[in-house]
């Protein structure tokens, strides 16, 4: 794998932010309209937490929540681990490994600038299958 960094991966990925007020049903949908499973809980730009869809289902769901009015104050996950942007991914991803979860935020002089995912590992192996599952349907035309 090359050594990406992190600024070259969240490049053009602002990060879905929400205030500690929102409701879980209001962060779903706005995970669901941003297609992403995370939202990062700021207060004054500042992160101060992060809710992700596996927070919406063990510790809303499973609880026995209501996701209309529990606020994401009541269920994110406060003070995650962060990572520099100029790091390199595979450090993020020996981060989520470690601490066992699969978002992490990236900040740089206190204010979020996105987030990586494990997902992020196969962008670059999912294009290039593409590039070749299209090669082998031209070639058998």
């Amino acid at each position: 794998m090359p050594l990406r960094s992190l600024r070259s991966i969240i490049a053009g990925r602002p990060p879905v932010e929400a205030p500690s007020i929102t409701t879980v049903v209001e962060a779903a949908r706005l995970m669901k309209r941003e297609n992403v499973g995370a939202v990062l809980v700021v207060d004054h730009a500042r992160l101060i937490g992060i809710f992700t869809e596996r927070d919406a289902l063990f510790r809303v769901l499973a609880d026995g929540r209501d996701p209309r009015t529990t606020r994401l104050a009541d269920v994110m996950t406060p003070r995650p681990q962060t990572i520099h942007p100029d790091e390199p991914f595979v450090r993020a991803l020996r981060m989520m490994h470690d601490g066992s979860f699969r978002h992490l935020p990236v900040v740089e002089f206190d204010r979020p600038l996105g987030v990586v995912s494990v997902r992020d590992a196969l962008d670059e192996d999912l294009h290039e299958l593409r590039i070749d599952i299209e090669q082998r349907e031209t070639m058998g035309e």
